[in-house]
């Protein structure tokens, strides 16, 4: 029965019969086999080397044969190893047949028969090296044939540069001496000879032969830049400069230029030794560092000096208040590299010379932590490889160089290697309580503490409400409002930084909201004054709509447009006559309970579109009444005043508004009114409009 397992059995037994078959044949027949007489300065040459590939299993014995060809006696020697020897006592000069015999349980197997003259399997040694030249760059060596005593032969030669891993092309048929044609400046240049007799074998090659070019002026630019803090200023930066690499600098560097223009006008020159540099200047191997500050400095120019000459001056302005924020740049950082790209806005392409890519570790000291690459204008990519700290902020920044060598920062952010959780914030209170609103003030967490880039600050009051505020990165303080909060109620509120690898601890505050007793006197007295304002309103709605003499004695009587003055009036002016003049007093009574100002009789008019005339007639007669009660009184009163015309009836007549005054047609309808009457009392047209 067919089963898996029974399968799985039967092809683990196949493999293992097809190994043991493998294994089990007789061995693979030797091949390539060369032999030579190598040559001992002791002993000339003496014995015979043969070598061969061996292809089967290390339980295989190899023996090597020979024979003369004249003789059909020989001598052969076995073994396992891969080389076979030939003594000298066993052979003589002439033809030799040579063979290899593998040997295993399962049978044996023979290599091709080689067949030789032992003079033509002579190796000389590898030449030697005498002399050199380097302008032009020439080589010389001694051949091994004319020490031997051999009739010379040609020589083969190769070479290559420190740098390369390759040999370039073989020159043969070399006798003695090589020129190398247009060799690089200052160059260490590798090569090697092999010569070969007149007789015999190629000798092996030589060892390596190291020979260095002539210098030349250096090319190139020194790569010049500036490592500036947080913020670049012309107070606060540092100028630093990289070594020429091999190829640039042709020679040895022995000097450096640097050129300081200031913004007066003056020019200060410092020449910067490589062997003995000064105290100003700082080298770590890679960089060299200027430690005085670029304060009040323009534009700086720096050259490199070798033995031939120097290199074009790189120019470096210094300017300020060239910083821009831009967010296409795009970051990607480990332990071991950094990677950055951008996108420049069209209008920036057109001046850019090159850009300039940089990271500083953030709070290091100037030189520290600290490098920068320039690429060319056609790319739009760069990167780094180092050791980047952990948990560690690096600023990187992307920079263009104009034409004219200004400096624009086109954009920056922080990046990190690694995050781990941020610290908890370093200040946090809570103030302006009112009965609805308190406001959050904090500080953001440090850069050196945020162990990764926050991405916002997390609120949470009680246990129910959060708010998440963003993080603005460069900001001293921030704050946060919280509104529609109940009335004297305790709370707490707490919060913590968020980052990529999670949020950070908490800081915890208390505080209680106030009552709304300064709210409700308020709203008291908006009522208050809301409620006069209505009042006031409404009268003058009633006005409009009812008429004035109603509204009147609706209303105080502050609030009348025109208030009788009841000195005005004949009784009260009687009565100060009484008390100034004595004499007078026997013609005005003691008494007068119903004294009567006035009276109107008031006659209901019902249409005065049906009977006009009645209605002006009953007017009329009122009118008339009013004039006989007036000329009655006014006789009593001539009687009994003084003639003296401070009490006259001029007093009051010089008192009539000015409006009434102007007014012709009252005074022509009512020409026996009194002047107090038509002051204060209401006429008959506005009773009817009642």
């Amino acid at each position: 029965m067919d089963t898996p397992w029974l399968r799985w059995h039967l092809s683990i037994l196949l493999i293992t019969l097809t190994k043991c078959w493998a294994t089990g044949g007789p061995p693979v027949p030797p091949s390539h086999l060369e032999c030579y007489r190598p040559y001992d300065e002791d002993h000339r040459w003496v014995d015979i080397h043969c070598v061969w590939d061996q292809k089967s299993n290390h339980s295989t014995n190899y023996s090597l044969h020979w024979e003369p060809a004249n003789s059909e006696d020989g001598h052969g020697s076995s073994g396992s190893s891969l080389d076979g020897i030939i003594g000298r006592k066993h052979f003589s000069n002439g033809v030799l047949h040579v063979w290899v015999l593998a040997r295993n349980q399962h049978g044996s197997a023979k290599s091709e028969v080689l067949v030789f003259n032992t003079e033509d399997i002579i190796k000389p040694p590898p030449p030697k090296f005498s002399t050199i030249h380097h302008d032009p760059l020439e080589v010389y060596w001694t051949p091994p044939c004319r020490e031997l005593e051999v009739s010379s032969g040609v020589c083969d030669l190769q070479y290559r540069t420190q740098e390369d891993q390759v040999w370039g092309e073989r020159e043969s048929g070399l006798h003695g001496s090589y020129i190398i044609e247009n060799p690089k400046p200052y160059t260490v240049y590798e090569i090697q000879v092999r010569c070969t007799c007149l007789k015999g074998l190629t000798s092996d090659w030589s060892e390596i032969y190291e020979i260095k070019s002539a210098e030349a002026a250096p090319v190139g630019v020194v790569d010049v830049w500036r490592d500036c803090d947080m913020y670049p200023t012309d107070f606060d930066c540092f100028l630093t400069w990289k070594n020429l690499s091999f190829s640039e600098a042709c020679g040895f560097i022995w000097a450096f230029e640097v050129k300081l223009c200031h913004n007066d006008g003056t020019v200060k020159l410092l020449n910067v030794t490589t062997t003995e540099p000064s105290g100003q200047i700082v080298y770590d191997g890679l960089k060299w560092y200027l430690n005085s500050s670029l304060k009040g400095v323009s534009s700086v120019n720096v050259s490199a000096y070798n033995t031939r000459g120097a290199t074009v001056p790189y120019r470096l302005v210094l300017t300020t208040g060239n910083e821009e924020n831009n967010k296409n740049i795009q970051l990607n950082m480990t332990e071991e590299t950094l990677t950055v790209s951008w996108t420049l806005p069209q209008h920036l392409t057109d001046n850019v010379k090159e850009y300039v890519v940089q990271y500083k570790e953030v709070g290091s000291a100037p030189g520290r932590g600290f490098d920068w690459i320039k690429v060319n204008k056609s790319q739009k990519t760069g990167g780094f490889k180092g050791q980047f700290k952990k948990y560690t902020p690096y600023r990187v920044s992307v920079f263009t160089v104009s034409n004219s060598s200004e400096v624009y920062q086109f954009s920056s952010k922080i990046a990190y290697s690694l995050e781990k959780a941020p610290s908890s914030v370093p200040f946090f209170e809570v103030s302006s309580i009112s009965a609805t609103d308190v406001t959050l003030f904090w500080e953001p967490v440090p850069l050196s503490k945020q162990n990764g880039l926050i991405l916002y600050y997390e609120i949470r009051v009680d246990t129910h409400k959060v708010y998440n505020v963003p993080a603005t990165p460069q900001q001293e303080k921030m704050t946060c409002e919280l509104k529609n909060l109940e009335p004297g109620r305790g709370y707490e509120v707490w919060i913590r930084a968020v980052n990529g690898a999670g949020p950070g601890a908490n800081v915890t505050r208390t505080f209680h909201t106030e009552k709304h007793e300064n709210i409700e006197i308020l709203i008291v007295g908006v009522l208050g004054v809301g409620f006069v304002v209505l009042v006031i309103f409404c009268g003058c709605l009633r006005s409009n709509f009812c008429g004035e003499s109603k509204v009147r004695r609706l209303m105080p009587q502050c609030l009348y447009e025109k208030v009788p003055d009841p000195g005005n009036s004949y009784i009260f002016r009687q009565m100060k006559h009484q008390f100034n003049e004595p004499l007078v007093w026997n013609c005005i009574p003691v008494y007068e309970p119903h004294t009567k100002i006035s009276v109107l009789e008031v006659v209901e008019i019902k249409s005065l579109d049906d009977d006009p005339d009645k209605s002006v007639w009953s007017v009329a007669g009122d009118r008339r009444m009013d004039c006989q009660e007036d000329q009655r009184d006014k006789a009593i009163i001539d009687e009994c005043l003084p003639t003296d015309h401070r009490f006259g009836r001029e007093d009051y007549s010089k008192m009539v508004d000015s409006d009434e005054e102007n007014s012709t047609s009252s005074s022509e309808e009512e020409p026996f009114t009194s002047g107090y009457e038509k002051h204060f009392m209401p006429t008959a047209v506005e009773v009817l409009n009642v």
